[in-house]
């Protein structure tokens, strides 16, 4: 945590919970406290956080309403914010993902917990080994070099031009989101799923087409198997993005959820 200290924006109704974790962090940041959304937005008009810690139970406006607003700002674009809550139900987990939320923390959480998931927010060229995996699987080299290039700075990337060795690879690497070709010789992108399906780990991992031949009959075989999503051949680069953006944060957010749910019983 060396260099120019970042600044963090902590949102909490409770004070105890506030001054708490403020001393938690003030060693390695600037911290800034607000105990109500109306001072925070008054605060954002003097200070642009690094990132920002919302509770989402406060008594003027819960967390997705203050999310929502803050998100509307175009001046805080790309700031990302977690939520602080006691609230680790699968309904509002969901509902923090589909709004785009970075990540939450369950309170109780350890100095550990906290730092480390700030620091994974603010630092993501440090993620290394953390970085979320994509196996694309395609028979056109030129796809998988083009795949590999577009994504390989936010994701560790595996490229696979032959099918039928993808058995021995998921052997290796655990994916947390496949980019399947429809049309390939010998095994074709629909075989590839009872392989990757029969693997306990991969039960829910989301499965993404990608086609150049996009007919209501692929399109709806795909879905009717399980694909989450599909791409239509030449690849549009942010739309590329966005989906496998969307797809791997909310299946790991989901994997988390699992182990929560676990870790309760």
């Amino acid at each position: 945590m060396n260099g120019t200290r970042k600044k963090i924006m902590l949102i909490d109704d409770i004070n105890y919970h506030l001054m708490s974790t403020k001393e938690r962090l003030k060693a390695y940041y600037d911290v800034y406290t607000a105990r109500t959304a109306e001072i925070f937005f008054e605060t954002l008009e003097n200070v642009t956080p690094d990132i920002v810690l919302l509770d989402i139970n406060m008594p003027d406006a819960d967390g997705y309403e203050v999310f929502d607003r803050f998100k509307a700002d175009t001046r805080f674009d790309g700031i990302p914010v977690v939520f602080l809550t006691s609230q680790n139900d699968r309904k509002n987990i969901i509902k923090s993902m589909n709004l785009g939320v970075s990540d939450f923390i369950t309170k109780p959480y350890t100095d550990t917990e906290l730092t480390e998931c700030i620091e994974y927010q603010l630092h993501p060229e440090k993620r290394g080994t953390n970085k979320p995996i994509i196996l694309a699987v395609d028979d056109n080299p030129s796809i998988l070099k083009t795949l590999n290039a577009l994504l390989q700075e936010d994701y560790t990337v595996y490229t696979l031009p032959k099918p039928d060795k993808m058995q021995v690879l998921l052997g290796i690497v655990t994916p947390d989101l496949f980019l399947l070709d429809y049309m390939m010789p010998v095994i074709n992108g629909f075989d590839l799923v009872p392989v990757i399906r029969k693997i306990p780990v991969h039960a829910e991992t989301p499965i993404m087409y990608l086609t150049s031949e996009a007919t209501i009959d692929n399109i709806s075989v795909a879905m009717t198997i399980g694909a989450c999503d599909f791409l239509v051949k030449p690849i549009n680069d942010r739309i590329l993005r966005e989906k496998v953006a969307m797809h791997t944060k909310n299946f790991i957010m989901m994997r988390r959820l699992r182990e929560l749910d676990t870790n309760r019983r």
